[in-house]
């Protein structure tokens, strides 16, 4: 990964500095070159390519400019043994990220109303966006909801546009959303749903992200949202992730279902 994006960076003609960031298990390699930020990922060969309607591409034409993002200035991808990878250039962000160590937050950030409010109207103006990819596939949900939640999964999943991996190592302060893979169309109250359960450990926060959401997290389709995002955070937790938050999301589930969740064994089923 390290030679791949040195190669980038020299065809590119980017002269990266500082240490670099890494992303979840290794598949992505960043770096900061000047008021830039080179990122490189890596698939199998077979998944190479870029879909119409997803990733930071797509974003990048389809989502509203104020809705506040790092924006796109170049992309180069290319194949090398069994290896895919994609290169993306985008503005270096110079705010902190919230988490930088992990999705959740064990501590409350201080956040003032102003980034409140800056996020719901970023989740509104997204929502309006046109969303082409499914995110949180209806066919995860009807495995899920029963698997991790122990109910059976809603007959009708009402979806909007979203982030799709709202959490607090992808958020700024001031507010910057970032890493765009994942968005697509959520069910209606997914994004503040995730953010709220990465942040259990917070009452404060917890409590907070409740009142600046109610009005989509307290109607029927936003609960749906939130079960489907406690059902992945609970899946998670079969994997051997968030032990920690896992007794705080089988409470929060129980609360919205009146069904204390199972206790799933590990399960590949994705979203």
């Amino acid at each position: 990964m390290e030679t791949a994006h040195a190669n980038a960076a020299a065809l590119l003609g980017l002269n990266c500095t500082g240490s670099p960031v890494w992303g979840f298990l290794g598949c992505t390699i960043s770096r900061r070159a000047g008021d830039l930020w080179l990122r490189v990922a890596s698939t199998a060969r077979a998944n190479a390519g870029r879909n119409r309607g997803e990733g930071i591409v797509s974003a990048s034409v389809l989502i509203p400019d104020d809705v506040p993002r790092p924006q796109l200035h170049d992309v180069m991808d290319w194949t090398e043994g069994a290896f895919a990878y994609q290169t993306e250039v985008t503005d270096y962000v110079p705010y902190p990220v919230i988490s930088p160590d992990r999705p959740d937050v064990a501590r409350d950030p201080g956040l003032p109303d102003e980034w409140w409010q800056r996020l719901r109207l970023a989740l509104d103006h997204l929502g309006q966006a046109e969303g082409v990819r499914i995110t949180v596939r209806p066919g995860w949900i009807d495995r899920a909801f029963p698997q991790f939640l122990g109910i059976p999964a809603p007959g009708n999943v009402e979806r909007v546009t979203g982030h799709g991996d709202l959490h607090w190592g992808n958020l700024t302060a001031p507010l910057t959303v970032l890493d765009w893979e994942r968005w697509g169309l959520v069910p209606v109250g997914y994004d503040p749903g995730l953010l709220h359960a990465n942040s259990l450990l917070v009452p404060e926060v917890a409590a907070r992200i409740r009142a600046e959401f109610a009005p989509v997290l307290d109607t029927p389709a936003g609960r749906i949202g939130e079960l489907a995002a406690l059902a992945e955070m609970l899946q998670a937790v079969a994997r051997g992730w968030y032990p920690e938050l896992a007794p705080l999301l089988a409470d929060r589930a129980a609360e919205l279902t009146g069904i204390r969740p199972p206790v799933a064994e590990n399960s590949e089923i994705t979203a």
